[in-house]
């Protein structure tokens, strides 16, 4: 089914100044959220419908007296595009290949060089982006949930003042709960961390009070909740202490927990599930389209900008070769390889995410380190840092493509939106690499601890290693464990891909599963936590959970994420 953009009015204001300073604020606001969350669960939140809610709240509602133009709709897309552009900036490599190659390496990049890499893998993304738009959206018709979503909102808030308002407002009581309870949790009153014994709380079985982790479970949905529920019991309560018993893992009396000896060796078949997983969802979509035919009449449309579009695609992959050579000293040759595999992953994810919402990151990434293992043997800056240049263009790409499908659905212009996605990303690249400088000035001594567990950057970093050793470092048990781990979640993903609607909650996420493998047990059981609660609510309460769910979920992922970076900020200074 093709797309068909709606068309907006002829003097609709669109990309106006205080459309993007206010988006910039917003991202500013919004980038050490994903920061300090990548760092602690490995996963980050689509900002869009926050920065949204944020936007409407200060121009509709705070300081509509101050304006004699109201705040519009194709405005407020420009915000939002620019405000989610930088809260994305973690794709960029912020949150895993950079902390992962100075875990390997000790390089821990200045902040001018860490802000320029970040922003030119990312400005890639814009432009490949730009190149799928019509291929993805105005051919296929592909419908890119997040963007739907956001424009649902979007067109709502603007449809009707009184439910925007409560919107707002429940998002706001929900941040500064959520603030308050972390504050009062660091400085005031510890929350108990209940457990059911010495050993499974060294096994990472906790509860853990974090409203981060309960909005974010909200926001995944119970079959995500149930899964990690599944990997953790699978990972944690089943492996970790046969690991122990079993003398493949030491474990010293002192030690209050065993995260980091345990992860070591959970996070190969954590990786495999969802690694394999992803590759077998999306060649069991290729042949399902296959089979059931596709509609190849393209969409008679004049693409605008044709030279500046080439000039700035040839821009962007030119500024990120430049600085492979300078930053991280790759060879010519591998880094000019990196911007075609890049332009390829971030195809592959931009669909994927067409068809499902979710980006598999991760996923391509580990693609790209297996395919430079043979260009670049036993070089694991080279590794890492093409790598980055395909995870970086993957998720802008991504990004930049749900606020497509957004903009289509109310008559914005493309173009604009790539005017605005290059604000986002300037911001994101400046604030995101600030913040990760500040949260970690000791990669080596800080990560893949309880404290910041860091799961990305484990993978990203057991990939490496494996790849310049070869797999005689990894112990032969977690080789088997990968493999079976492989052919289950290969087996998941055929089904996620050719299970009916109805049928598709009962077959559990192994991206999900594998994830949990890598993180501590408690995160997952708060995540859990937060999916139930949201299912109970949507069930015995939907008409306000349809109404306010997502809004005060998303309120209290922000609340927590902006305290804890202020917290650390504190922290440090003191």
């Amino acid at each position: 089914m093709q797309a068909i953009p709606r068309q907006p009015a002829q003097d609709t204001p669109e990309l106006t100044v205080r459309a993007i300073l206010t988006g910039i604020c917003i991202g500013a606001l919004l980038t050490p959220c994903n920061v300090y969350a990548g760092l602690k669960i490995g996963w980050s939140f689509n900002m869009s419908i926050t920065a949204l809610l944020l936007g409407f709240l200060v121009w509709r509602i705070l300081l509509p007296a101050i304006t004699r133009r109201p705040w519009d709709i194709l405005e407020s897309n420009i915000s939002q595009t620019t405000a989610s552009s930088a809260a994305s900036i973690i794709s960029g490599g912020l949150v895993a290949p950079i902390p992962a190659l100075a875990l390997l390496s000790g390089v821990v990049l200045a902040p001018g060089a860490l802000m320029a890499w970040v922003f030119a893998v990312s400005f890639l993304g814009v432009w490949v982006a730009w190149y799928l738009r019509t291929p993805m959206l105005y051919r296929a018709g592909l419908s890119y949930p997040a963007g739907a979503v956001t424009a649902e909102a979007m067109l709502d808030l603007f449809a009707e003042g009184r439910a925007a308002l409560l919107r707002v407002r429940v998002l706001l009581v929900a941040a500064v709960f959520s603030a308050a309870l972390k504050l009062s949790d660091a400085l005031l009153w510890t929350i108990p961390r209940w457990s059911p014994g010495a050993l499974p709380a060294k096994l990472t079985f906790a509860f853990d009070p974090s409203m981060l982790l309960v909005g974010f479970g909200a926001i995944i949905g119970l079959r995500a909740g149930l899964s990690l529920l599944l990997g953790a019991l699978l990972a944690w309560a089943g492996l970790a202490p046969w690991l122990l018993h079993s003398g493949q893992v030491a474990m010293a009396g002192g030690d209050t927990s065993l995260f980091v000896p345990l992860v070591e060796w959970l996070l190969w078949p954590g990786v495999a599930l969802m690694v394999a997983a992803t590759l077998s969802n999306l060649a069991a979509n290729v042949v399902k389209r296959r089979r059931r035919g596709t509609d190849t009449t393209l969409l008679r449309r004049v693409e605008p900008h044709r030279r500046v579009r080439l000039f700035a695609l040839g821009s962007a992959a030119a500024l990120v070769v430049v600085l492979e050579v300078l930053l991280f000293d790759i060879a010519l040759m591998a880094a000019l390889i990196a911007i075609p595999m890049a332009f390829f992953l971030a195809a592959v994810v931009g669909r994927v995410v067409g068809e499902t919402g979710i980006p598999p990151i991760g996923a391509v990434g580990k693609l790209s380190q297996l395919s430079f293992a043979a260009i670049a043997p036993a070089q694991a800056t080279t590794n890492l840092m093409t790598a980055n240049v395909a995870g970086g263009a993957a998720g802008q790409t991504a990004d930049l493509l749900n606020d497509f499908k957004c903009g289509i659905e109310v008559g914005a212009t493309p173009a604009r939106q790539v005017v605005a996605q290059c604000f986002g990303i300037a911001t994101g690249s400046v604030v995101g690499s600030l913040v990760y400088l500040a949260l970690i000035p000791d990669p080596q001594g800080m990560l893949l601890t309880a404290e910041w567990p860091a799961p990305a950057v484990a993978t990203w970093k057991a990939v490496a290693e494996v790849l310049a050793t070869g797999l005689d470092s990894v112990p032969g048990t977690a080789v088997r464990a990968a493999l079976l781990a492989a052919v289950i979640g290969g087996a998941l993903g055929i089904l996620d891909a050719l299970s009916p609607q109805r049928m598709l909650r009962l077959v559990p996420s192994a991206s999900a599963m594998g994830l949990a493998f890598v993180i501590p047990a408690s995160t997952s059981l708060g995540l859990f936590y937060g999916a139930l609660l949201a299912f109970l609510l949507s069930r015995f309460f939907r008409k306000w959970s349809a109404a306010y769910l997502v809004a005060a979920a998303a309120g209290l992922v922000a609340g927590e994420s902006l305290m804890g970076v202020c917290l650390a900020a504190l922290s440090m200074a003191g």
